[in-house]
């Protein structure tokens, strides 16, 4: 295994070497309040997506590496955790998905530092709000990709929602704890850009993110043929946005502009900007700003193609840019800093990541700024086993 990152930038291995230990995605804020510890997994396994019963360990990393073990967790996956995050109005309090096996459904539940299990909400969470006010959720059962859901939330054998009315992206109040559905499938098929493409196909929600203001969602509408119980499924994309009330609902982003052209979006440094990792000159991705609220459509270029697909994140003050790659044909993943004003870019490590038996267990890097911009994290597997890394820029 090849140990080195890079020669120039001090990584710094923040976790154990007695196991498996990742965060997740990189959408989302991994610190609690102080900035002095990093929410963690301690998971059983790289080889194989998690199977019903098996569960997981999370806990807390300080800065010093040092391990704190705190509960365990029957909703994980190798991509996004089990969505763990600190609460804002209760900052000795972090939330994570969990299946309650009493009524067979995946919830999320709020633990307390010293105390253990304070509380739960009646649906799992998917995003939190910026202002620590809100969540969002979705049904993790319709997620196909079985890297990005649970075991525990089998997966439905409906094409469709039983009842579009009743199912969609749902809003949590964290304080009272009161869910409401705010976007329904019916909604979204009937603001659909060719909704008769929609018959007899595989229907589900992911990747749903509030943005820099606490007032707008954005989430991914997927579409594939019936033939979805497999590794490599072929799927639609088409991007949704609306309020935290769902009342301007619309598709921003189709098919016909994602396909072969983008990987993985994030809101952007204001309320109505989405960025992306977009290909659409065919010289590479690059990153992209739009304002979704605009019409017509119209795209800005921040950065020339820094080479293949990318998770890309702003930094907290909006003037970088972290971006990863996926693996190049020597199995090597990168990480860039690109700045937002010139679109430079510099090198902050290449992690060289053997290949997995199957891709929804794979690392990828999920770079994760702190929320002062001193610190970066991401999960690698370069020295044999999966683990946290943290470099201060």
């Amino acid at each position: 295994m090849k140990k080195q990152i890079d020669s120039v930038h001090h990584w710094r291995k923040l976790s154990p070497d007695d196991g498996h230990y990742f965060f997740g995605y990189y959408d989302r804020n991994p610190w609690n309040a102080d900035i002095s510890r990093h929410l963690v997994m301690r998971i059983p396994q790289i080889e194989h997506l998690p199977e019903r019963g098996e569960t997981a360990e999370i806990g807390l990393l300080d800065l010093a590496g040092n391990y704190e073990p705190l509960t365990t967790t029957r909703a994980w996956c190798h991509q996004q955790g089990c969505m763990e995050l600190f609460l804002k109005h209760r900052p000795d309090c972090f939330i994570y998905n969990d299946y309650d096996p009493e009524n067979d459904r995946i919830v999320a539940r709020i633990f307390q530092l010293g105390k253990g299990i304070a509380g739960s909400y009646s649906l799992p969470v998917y995003a939190m709000s910026p202002d620590g006010k809100w969540a969002v959720s979705l049904n993790f059962s319709r997620i196909p990709r079985r890297g990005y859901s649970y075991a525990d939330a089998v997966l439905s054998d409906e094409l469709q929602p039983a009842d579009p009315d009743s199912d969609g992206i749902f809003r949590i109040h964290l304080e009272s704890g009161d869910a409401k559905l705010i976007v329904s499938y019916r909604t979204m098929i009937e603001r659909h850009p060719y909704a008769y493409g929609l018959n007899g196909q595989h229907l589900w929600l992911n990747h749903a993110i509030v943005n820099c203001d606490s007032t707008r969602v954005l989430w991914l509408f997927r579409q594939c043929a019936e033939s979805c119980k497999h590794e490599n499924i072929r799927w639609k994309t088409f991007l949704y946005t609306s309020s935290l009330e769902g009342d301007d609902t619309e598709c921003v982003l189709s098919e016909c502009q994602w396909q072969k052209f983008i990987s993985h979006q994030i809101w952007g440094r204001s309320p109505r900007e989405i960025l992306v990792d977009a290909d659409w000159t065919g010289s590479g991705h690059g990153a992209v700003v739009f304002d979704e609220s605009r019409r017509p459509f119209l795209s800005r270029e921040l950065s020339k193609s820094h080479g293949g697909m990318a998770h890309m994140v702003f930094s907290p003050d909006g003037k970088r840019i972290l971006a990863d790659s996926y693996p190049d044909e020597n199995s090597r993943q990168k990480l860039i800093l690109i700045d937002s004003e010139t679109g430079d870019w510099e090198l902050l490590g290449t992690f060289h990541h053997e290949p997995v038996p199957t891709v929804e267990t794979r690392c990828d890097l999920h770079p994760r700024w702190s929320p002062d911009g001193r610190f970066v994290t991401v999960d690698s597997t370069h020295d044999g086993k999966r683990g946290l890394y943290l470099l201060q820029l």
